[in-house]
Parts: C-alpha cells; structure tokens; sequence
C-alpha cells in the first residue's frame, strides 16, 4: 500500500461536512488574489473544526476549492470570521466573474486502493 496522496485532505472518516467552492475568476490583480488566497488558507486551517482542504484550478480560470469540517456550526463560525468576511468582499469586487457555494454532509468515502467496489 502506497503512502497517502499530501494533495488530498486528510479528512476522518465520515461523517463530516465540505464546502465546494466552485469560481471563475476575472484575471485581474492575480498577485493581490494570490496573497488573499494563501493568508485564507492559513486562517482556515487555524479555526475550530476544520480538517483540510483541496484546491485546482484551469487554465480557464474556474477554480474548485473544497474545504472539510466537522460540523456545520464550525462552517458557520468560519464564514463569520472577520478577515473571511473581507476577503469575500474584496473576492466578490475585485476577482471573481462569477461563483457558487456548496455545503454537503459527507456520510461516506473509500479509496481506490482501499475499496471493494467493482467498476465495471
């Protein structure tokens, strides 16, 4: 068995919840976003409840950012964090064209080496 994948979010095993946080951006001020981007992520990982997070983005400028949880009330409190609150505002003037916000209870997860699953 292979060591586990550090792009993956170490998350526990469910249930738990996620924010998909799917965005098209606008390709202005790409250094502003970025800085935006990497303090969110460590703010992120400092609040209660939080468990990991994945993040892509295309060549097109739509990104998918997934952020796990323990519970909704920890989703809460992030989303009203002050500086997060910030960021959405400086997201929604400045960088975004256009997002959507998820929120999910994860209730089940496996892995391709650890699944039993047939594929067909």
């Amino acid at each position: 068995m292979s060591a586990p994948d550090p792009s993956f979010a170490p998350t526990p095993e469910p249930p738990y919840w996620v924010v998909v946080f799917t965005s098209r951006r606008n390709g202005r001020d790409e250094p502003g976003y970025s800085r935006m981007a990497d303090a969110m992520a460590a703010l992120a990982a400092r609040q209660p409840g939080y468990l990991g997070m994945e993040s892509v983005r295309g060549a097109d400028g739509v990104g998918i950012t997934l952020s796990y949880w323990t519970s909704e009330e920890a989703i809460a409190t992030w989303k009203a964090v002050a500086a997060h609150a910030e960021a959405q505002r400086h997201g929604r003037a400045e960088w975004y064209e256009d997002y959507v916000v998820r929120v999910a209870h994860v209730t089940r997860q496996y892995t391709m080496s650890g699944s039993t699953a047939k594929f067909l």
